[in-house]
């Protein structure tokens, strides 16, 4: 529960809390976020939802200290809905999604989130789900596949990839698929990224349905705000921040969200030198208007 989330200050600043408010945070992942927001609150509740059990067991032990101000819910936040419809609360003064991966998810080697660490290509946020990265990877046509690389990775060498992969399989483990991609797409001159991130995305994002699950969230949660209620998003990637831009844009034009953030907030070189992994984050806030 140690690890600080990407952009928090600027989260909370947006997020305008009131002590006795109701919020939801749709991404719990290591509870970062949502201990600060209930270090916040007073007699208000947080809802903090997560399809990870993983994240919901650590959750309610290293935040068990505020009782009954925090209402744990594992599912997908695409689900926003029907979770504050059961749990009763109404409309809510803030949410807040801090999308992507978790530290914890790409650290446990089992996970096969990443391929610093060899493990199973499995990449399922929700580890009940049947869909798994190796299912992909095995089954899929070349076609499709270098579809989905190229369209969810923005990999522009998604061809030559796929057809290495296809020639390759059965492809058991993280580390022999970056093999197999490494030496398709060797790494170029200037370029930090190792070969295998974008397609590890494309895969990632594949599995969880991950744009999906935020067009969901993106179309329930503006109804769920009350008047002058805050909805914070933080994205990682370009496909994330569009449909984030797009929705708010859409939700504006509809005179229900006031845009906060005319240009994405993005961490400072400070926070960036600490964490590099921050350095993509983005994000973008809008209230419910009052009129």
């Amino acid at each position: 529960m140690g690890h600080i989330p990407v952009l928090l200050d600027e989260v909370l600043s947006w997020l305008r809390i009131e002590p006795d408010g109701q919020y939801v945070d749709c991404t719990l992942g290591a509870g970062g976020c949502a201990r600060a927001i209930l270090e916040r609150l007073g007699r208000g509740r947080l809802v903090a939802i997560d399809r990870d059990p993983a994240a919901i067991e650590a959750a309610r032990e290293g935040l068990r200290g505020f009782g009954d101000r925090l209402l744990l819910v594992r599912c997908r936040f695409g689900d926003l809905k029907t979770v504050l419809e059961e749990a009763g609360t109404g409309p809510v003064n803030g949410i807040v999604a801090d999308l992507g991966v978790s530290r914890e998810q790409l650290e446990a080697a089992g996970r096969g989130f990443s391929f610093l660490t060899d493990g199973p290509l499995d990449m399922r946020m929700d580890p009940d789900q049947a869909l798994t990265a190796a299912r992909l990877v095995n089954h899929h046509g070349e076609k499709p596949l270098a579809d989905l690389i190229y369209g969810l990775g923005e990999e522009r060498r998604s061809r030559k990839i796929a057809r290495a992969i296809v020639r390759a399989r059965p492809l058991a483990g993280t580390k022999k698929l970056a093999e197999c991609i490494e030496r398709a797409a060797p790494r170029t001159v200037g370029h930090r990224l190792h070969p295998a991130t974008k397609t590890f995305q494309a895969l990632r994002i594949a599995v969880n349905d991950e744009l999906g699950e935020l067009e969901r969230l993106l179309e329930a949660a503006p109804p769920w705000l009350l008047p002058g209620g805050r909805f914070i998003v933080v994205s990682f990637h370009s496909l994330e921040d569009r449909a984030v831009k797009q929705a708010f844009r859409r939700w504006s034009d509809q005179k229900t969200l006031r845009i906060l953030t005319k240009h994405v907030i993005r961490p400072g070189e400070p926070e960036v030198r600490a964490n590099p992994a921050s350095r993509s984050a983005k994000l973008r806030a809008a209230e419910r208007r009052v009129d």
